[in-house]
C-alpha cells in the first residue's frame, strides 16, 4: 500500500516521507479500512513535531492521522464477515499504534470504525473523530442542554463548529466567540444565537447584555481555558460548568478556588483519548444518528493529495484558515 510516514519527530518536510509499506492485516477484533479520505489535526501535527517535549519515537515509525473515512475490506477473527463492503468513519487510528489513516490500508479496532450512513460522504465522515467526538463530550458529558444557555468559546473552531451545532440541536440557546467576521458567519451557520467578537469587544460585558445582568450562562465549552478563565467564572451562574479540551496560550493556569467555589462551579477537562468507552459509543451514536438525518455541517479548508502530506499539514500548523485539512487518498 501508499502511506506516508514518519521515523522520527520534527517539522513535516524534514521527517515525512512516502513510499510503499507492506498491507496490514487485521487482528482478531479489528477491522481494516481501505481508507478514501484522512483528516489532519492539530494533535496530528503536534504528535509528528515532538510537542512539549516529547520527542521520543512510540514505535519505529509512525503513519499519522486519528481520523479517517473509507470502506472495510476485511475482518479479524471474531468480527462479522458482513461488515466487509461497509462504509465507515475511524476515530482514534494511532492511539497506542502505530498504523493511522495517512495511507490507503489502516486496521482499527472494530468499535473504531462507525457506520457512515448514506448521504454522508467520506469527508464528512473523516471529520467525525476528534473534533465531534470532543464537541459532544463537552457539550453533553453534565446532563442535558435544552432550555440553557451554552457559551462556546471559539465558535467557528474545528471543535467549536462542532459544539455550536450539538448544543443548538439539544435546544440550548447557543452564544459564541469569534475573533473575525469570517468566523463569525460560520458560527451563525452553525446555529449560534447570538455572536461575539472577542478582538473588539467586551466577552463578559456583552454577555451580561445578552443575558441580563442576574442571569449569565449555564455551561461554557472552552478552547483556551487559562486565558479565559477569569472571564467564564464572571459570567456563569451558581452551578455552572466550564467544559475544556485545550489551554495552549496559558497551558499551566492557576485556579481561583474561592471565586469557583463561591459559584460551586464545575471545572470538566476533556480528552478524547482518554474519554471512557461508554462516552466514546454515546458520542458515536448521537453522531450517527446526526449524519443520518444530514443535521451536521461541516467546513473544509482545502483537500490534499496523500503526496502534499507535509503541505497539508503546514496549513493545520499555521492556524491562519477556518475549516478542516483534509487528504484524497488514491
Amino acid at each position: 500500500m501508499k502511506a506516508a510516514w514518519y521515523e522520527r519527530k520534527g517539522s513535516a518536510r524534514e521527517v515525512l516521507q512516502i513510499g510503499e509499506r507492506p498491507d496490514p492485516t487485521p487482528a482478531a477484533g479489528e477491522v481494516r479500512v481501505r481508507i478514501h479520505r484522512s483528516a489532519v489535526n492539530p494533535s496530528d501535527t503536534k504528535q509528528r513535531g515532538g510537542a512539549r517535549g516529547n520527542v521520543v519515537m512510540p514505535f519505529p515509525f509512525v503513519i499519522p492521522h486519528q481520523d479517517g473515512a473509507g470502506v472495510i475490506d476485511a475482518v479479524g477473527d471474531g468480527v462479522d464477515a458482513s461488515r466487509i463492503g461497509e462504509r465507515v468513519w475511524v476515530y482514534e487510528a494511532t492511539l497506542g499504534r502505530h498504523g493511522g489513516t495517512a495511507a490507503q490500508l489502516t486496521t482499527v479496532p472494530a468499535h473504531k470504525a462507525v457506520r457512515l450512513p448514506e448521504g454522508a460522504d467520506f469527508d464528512a465522515g473523516a471529520c467525525m473523530g476528534i473534533p465531534a467526538m470532543t464537541a459532544h463530550r463537552s457539550v453533553m458529558a453534565d446532563g442535558p442542554v435544552s432550555g440553557k444557555t451554552v457559551l462556546v468559546q471559539g465558535g467557528a473552531g474545528a471543535v467549536g463548529y462542532y459544539a455550536v451545532q450539538i448544543a443548538a440541536l439539544e435546544g440550548a440557546r447557543v452564544i459564541a466567540t469569534v475573533s473575525r467576521d469570517e468566523q463569525a458567519q460560520r458560527a451563525r451557520d452553525a446555529g449560534a444565537h447570538e455572536v461575539i467578537n472577542y478582538k473588539t469587544e467586551d466577552v463578559a460585558a456583552r454577555l451580561k447584555a445578552i443575558t441580563g445582568e442576574a442571569a449569565g450562562v449555564d455551561r461554557v465549552v472552552e478552547v483556551a481555558f487559562g486565558a479565559n478563565l477569569a472571564t467564564n467564572i464572571a459570567v456563569l451562574r451558581t452551578n455552572g460548568v466550564i467544559a475544556s479540551y485545550a489551554s495552549d496560550a496559558v497551558p499551566d493556569p492557576q485556579i481561583p478556588f474561592w471565586p469557583m467555589l463561591a459559584k460551586d462551579l464545575t471545572a470538566r477537562f476533556v480528552l478524547v483519548y482518554a474519554m471512557s468507552r461508554q462516552a466514546h459509543d454515546e458520542a458515536a451514536h448521537w453522531i450517527t444518528a446526526a449524519l443520518q438525518r444530514g443535521a451536521l455541517k461541516h467546513q473544509f479548508y482545502r483537500r490534499y493529495t496523500l503526496d502534499d502530506i507535509a503541505a497539508a499539514h503546514e496549513a493545520t500548523e499555521s492556524m491562519s484558515h477556518v475549516g478542516k485539512v483534509i487528504l484524497e487518498i488514491a
